[in-house]
Order: structure tokens, then sequence, then C-alpha cells
């Protein structure tokens, strides 16, 4: 049961990240929190949409960074 309860409370903490194809989209939310984020996320059209942990998403481009080297790339 420790164990249990152990993950539990790893799931419930903000430590839960979520990722799409435009790049980061969030960080720092509990598992509950970041499972919504997915589905609206994927009700809007979006793809390659997973749940890590912040720690894991921190090589991965916010969705701003993105759009911000997409429109300097629009402008070269």
């Amino acid at each position: 049961m420790p164990a249990i309860k152990s993950m539990i409370s790893e799931l419930q903490t903000e430590s839960w990240a979520v990722l799409s194809e435009r790049g980061r989209e969030a960080t720092h939310l509990r598992h509950e929190e970041a499972r919504r984020l997915v589905h609206k996320l994927a009700s809007e059209g979006h793809h390659g949409l997973c749940i890590v942990t912040n720690e894991a998403a921190l090589p991965i481009a916010t969705v701003a960074e993105t759009r911000d080297l997409i429109s300097a790339g629009d402008r070269a």
C-alpha cells in the first residue's frame, strides 16, 4: 500500500508538463490538470500530445519560442 500512496502523492504534485507538436504547452501542472489540457488540445486538433515530467520537458522549446522561430524565418 505505501507504493500506491506514494504514486498518488506524486500525481498530485505540480511536477508534470504537456508537450505537443508545437512544443512545450505547459509545465508545473498536477497530473489531472495535465490530462485535462491534453484533452482540450486534442479537441482543438493538436497532435503529438503527451504528459511528461517538468524535468523531461525542459529541453523542448515552449510554444511561444517555437512561434518566434517560425516568425523569424518568415521575415528572413
